[in-house]
């Protein structure tokens, strides 16, 4: 059971631990072998938006990216949760325009940016948000994409088409949800479903086959040779425009802007998160049992990075800021530190 996994993250104030995080975490090679592993990584848990690298897996294996000629800023926005930056809306709504459709077309509903300059942008100028600005903006334009090109060949008109691709039984979510089982080698079909908060379905798998799912993304192992292909665009992509994964000042952005293709990394709600390690073929996931994930998960997530990529002194330095953090107050005054603790704890 999770109230058996092990503490991943203390907060510390005035010299003792003030709370702490449990969760469990898994890390594979693509060959299934697991090459570390705490706490209980069998558990099916919802991985949220933390695979949607996995989602865009037919946007460029069916042939849609290419055909609509999507660039890697577009291509990066198809696996974002992002802040609702300008960049961020101008990007999905120019997907959107390439399938010939508009904002209309997404089912995601809207909501105010997480970035808070963005959102004081909007309201400064008297703007209502749109469904460009929701975090899932870019995953369903291109959801949209290859509907779009999905409704080509079936000679359908791509709007009507397109229409209800958040339901299960949709040609597009079936796409996607195939892609998932595939990649993860977990069967879906009698997995528990639940609805994700941009409406699509999500499944609950276990953080083992999360993990082998990452490792795959990472060397194209054990996945259908255009999933593999599709996999190394979408990398490729992320490499070279990682702040439309997250956006300014965001931990998936700043990591990979840093380190470049070695890291595929992406949080998901309730905290999940998942990364892809390329140059060394290992996939890694997590799940805080809390569902902490801006406070606790990307702590440990900096702390694998750290104990599993082959980084140099300045990179270690870098992630090790995310491990070992700084709790300060309103007057600036540092009041504590959030820490990896128990069994990731970092070495003095």
């Amino acid at each position: 059971m999770s109230s058996a996994n092990p503490v991943l993250v203390e907060a510390r104030r005035g010299g003792i631990v003030e709370s702490f995080h449990r969760g469990a975490y898994a890390v594979l090679d693509a060959d299934g072998g697991v090459v570390e592993q705490q706490g209980d990584i069998g558990r099916p848990v919802f991985p949220r938006s933390a695979v949607k690298v996995l989602q865009a897996l037919p946007l460029v294996a069916g042939g849609a990216a290419e055909a609509l000629g999507l660039d890697d800023a577009e291509l990066a926005l198809a696996c974002a949760s992002h802040g609702g930056e300008e960049m961020h809306a101008r990007t999905a709504a120019s997907m959107l325009a390439k399938a010939g459709l508009d904002a209309g077309a997404l089912e995601c509903g809207a909501h105010w940016p997480y970035h808070d300059g963005a959102l004081k942008a909007l309201a400064a100028a008297g703007l209502q948000p749109s469904a460009l600005h929701n975090n899932c903006s870019g995953k369903h334009a291109g959801f949209a994409c290859l509907g779009c090109l999905m409704a080509r060949h079936a000679g359908r008109e791509p709007r009507e088409f397109v229409r209800g691709y958040v339901r299960p039984d949709h040609p597009v979510m079936r796409e996607v949800t195939a892609a998932l089982a595939s990649s993860t080698g977990f069967d879906l079909d009698h997995a528990a479903r639940g609805t994700d908060g941009c409406s699509i379905p999500t499944f609950a798998i276990p953080l083992r086959h999360l993990a082998l799912a990452f490792a795959r993304v990472a060397t194209g192992q054990g996945l259908a040779p255009a999933h593999a292909a599709a996999a190394r665009r979408l990398r490729r992509a992320v490499a070279a425009a990682p702040q439309m994964v997250a956006g300014t000042g965001r931990f998936d952005s700043r990591v990979m802007q840093r380190v470049g293709e070695r890291v595929f990394c992406k949080v998901g709600a309730e905290g999940m998160y998942c990364a892809a390690l390329p140059d060394r073929g290992l996939g890694i996931a997590i799940k805080m049992d809390d569902g902490n994930t801006a406070r606790a998960a990307e702590v440990v997530m900096a702390a694998l990075l750290l104990r599993h990529l082959r980084a140099d002194d300045a990179e270690a330095g870098f992630l090790r800021s995310f491990a070992d953090v700084p709790l300060v107050n309103w007057n600036g005054v540092e009041v504590g530190r959030l820490v990896a603790g128990g069994v990731i704890a970092l070495a003095a």
